[in-house]
């Protein structure tokens, strides 16, 4: 791939749709996008676009050549992600940052909290993720999570692999003292095999022990899994049932198909691919039907087609209670509003529970004679044991669909301080060209 913009169409060919593409330099080709049900076309939110409240002035070549966010985006900031380090304890085989040991020094935390403060006034009330590479390995990270609430954001969370917090037992509590909200722990498996294929080295204590460190500091946790078919897509069931036994520290589990950006040669084949459909499903399969298609709903921020989400309250009984049915929407509302209710339910429902609910005189798990839930027991459980199921499907150079990135919402700021999205600014080449992403020496190293 050779990052031009060319024209592409959808094709349905039985249950499953593709893109079909034609450059110019390197011919015609497809990519599966969506496999089964619920069908392609069914899945969808009606949504008006608003736009980003800062946007670059002056387009020059056009999407997606002109983040910043141009004034055809559609949609605002929900969480922006800022890189601290492309240092990494890790030389995952699988990585979208192409991270690892680099001799070109870390950004100065000077440097650093002036941008956390710009990324403030240009994308307004949002999140803040602190990646990488992998955040922990700066001494400062403290720092620059106290410097995030400082600057105004009221939900401060990390990327990370987890080692740091499971080998120094106090720097849980160092961070949650600094103001962290959640971490977004790396959790590909259950089994040191899966860890060694995508991470290169068996992790498995490893993640448990950064779990374990989260509880005692009262940080909460998303567990976030790289799916890879043939690696660990049977697993999806089991990287459930971990994140359940270890409600209500564990707050959800996020999946992510894998997007073959970064560190990663070679053309993927259909194999290769993982579209959201197949995953709802898998799911189901693997959970034994405690989980079913029917909860998934389409997001109310980000384009429909990137991802899918159920909320839950996780019963005394270790059932889940479906909080909200899945379907698809009528009227549309502002692209505005489906931001900001997603900026307050993150908020809320991946840091810790904020209360601990006093022991309900009937656990939920139980039932009155009628058959009905008791609602003090449902009150009493959903205060601090609701947990999340989503998935988000990131686009590479082979599948980028310009009108599902032009209503992102998960924006990286660049070193030059524009908004980038996700999928755009990790877009690379064959040749490992990136579109945004660069290896430069960052300021003040």
């Amino acid at each position: 791939m050779c990052l031009e913009r060319i024209a592409a169409r959808r094709i349905q060919r039985g249950d499953a749709t593709y893109l079909l593409k034609t450059c110019p330099a390197h011919g015609t080709y497809e990519t599966l996008i969506w496999k089964g049900a619920p069908p392609f076309h069914d899945w969808k939110r009606p949504k008006k676009p608003t736009g980003p409240g800062v946007s670059k002035e002056t387009p020059g070549r056009g999407c997606p050549f002109d983040c910043g966010l141009c004034p055809d985006h559609r949609q605002r900031s929900c969480t922006v992600v800022m890189e601290v380090t492309q240092r990494c304890n890790l030389r995952c085989p699988v990585c979208y940052a192409d991270s690892g040991d680099t001799d070109g020094g870390d950004e100065a935390i000077e440097s650093l909290i002036t941008r956390i403060r710009q990324i403030r006034q240009k994308a307004g009330d949002c999140h803040i993720q602190l990646s990488g590479g992998e955040p922990t390995v700066r001494e400062d990270l403290p720092e620059l999570v106290s410097a995030s609430r400082e600057a105004g954001f009221s939900f401060v969370q990390i990327n990370t692999n987890g080692i740091r917090l499971a080998r120094k037992s106090a720097y849980a509590k160092t961070l949650k003292a600094a103001g962290l909200s959640s971490v977004f722990l790396q959790f590909d498996g259950t089994d040191d095999g899966v860890h060694r294929r995508l991470r290169g080295q068996p992790l498995m204590k490893e993640k448990l022990a950064a779990i374990a460190a989260c509880e005692g500091a009262g940080i909460g946790v998303v567990l976030v899994s790289t799916l890879v078919p043939g690696v660990n897509t049977n697993q999806v069931g089991k990287i459930l049932e971990t994140g359940l036994s270890h409600s209500p520290t564990v707050r959800g589990v996020h999946f992510q198909p894998i997007s073959y950006f970064g560190r990663f040669g070679g053309e993927p084949t259909e194999e290769m691919r993982l579209s959201l459909p197949q995953l709802m499903r898998q799911l189901e399969r693997q959970s034994g039907g405690k989980v079913k298609v029917s909860h998934f709903k389409p997001p109310g921020c980000e384009n429909p087609r990137c991802s899918f989400h159920a909320n839950y309250v996780l019963t005394a009984a270790s059932a889940l209670l479906p909080l909200s049915r899945g379907g698809c929407c009528g009227e549309p509302e502002t692209a505005e509003t489906g931001a900001k209710r997603a900026i307050s339910y993150v908020a809320r429902q991946w840091a810790a529970p904020r209360v601990t609910a006093p022991a309900a005189t009937e656990p939920l798990g139980s039932s009155s004679p009628d058959g009905a839930w008791r609602l003090e027991s449902f009150i009493d459980r959903a205060a601090t044991h609701t947990f999340t199921i989503s998935a988000m499907a990131f686009m590479d150079a082979w599948n980028i669909d310009l009108e599902r990135l032009r209503d992102c919402c998960i924006h990286v700021a660049s070193p030059q301080g524009n908004l980038i999205p996700f999928c755009a600014y990790n877009l690379t080449a064959t040749n490992g060209r990136g579109l945004y992403r660069t290896k430069t020496p960052p300021p003040g190293a």
